[in-house]
């Protein structure tokens, strides 16, 4: 693989998981009220039902993390500034969907926790594709 095709393809799985990430971080910002009332009947047979509220905090603020470390990323590496803070970005998009995948395991919704299979997958590519560069 030549080194412009790399490029593209870091800065594009950089920019879907900016805006995956800044999209649902953002929804759970401003619909926090309807995201916890959802999130607390998903979780409602599970022993962490008592712990929604502070696992969708965290699970927001994560999200927002990676969305903007992703966003930033990207613009560095499109203008030469290594890719350090979009590999940053996405370590922190595989913690958010190992924090999902966990609570969809939980919840017992194996289907939604199957889906989640691609996503890291394209992270974990992401990661891996800068050890491509010869």
């Amino acid at each position: 693989m030549n080194l412009p095709t790399l490029l593209i393809a870091e800065t594009a799985i950089g920019i879907w998981f900016a805006i995956l990430f800044l999209q649902a971080g953002i929804d759970k910002v401003y619909d926090f009220d309807g995201n916890l009332e959802w999130l607390t009947g998903h979780f409602s047979a599970t022993p962490m039902k008592r712990m929604v509220r502070p696992m969708l905090g965290t699970l927001m603020l994560v999200e927002l993390t990676a969305g903007l470390l992703c966003a930033f990323g990207s613009a560095l590496l499109v203008f030469g500034q290594g890719l350090w803070l979009l590999q940053l970005g996405l370590a922190a998009c595989c913690l958010a969907l190992l924090m999902l995948f966990f609570g969809q395991r939980m919840a017992k919704d194996y289907v939604g926790s199957a889906s989640l299979a691609s996503y890291f997958g394209l992270a974990i590519a992401g990661l891996i594709l800068p050890n491509l560069r010869f």
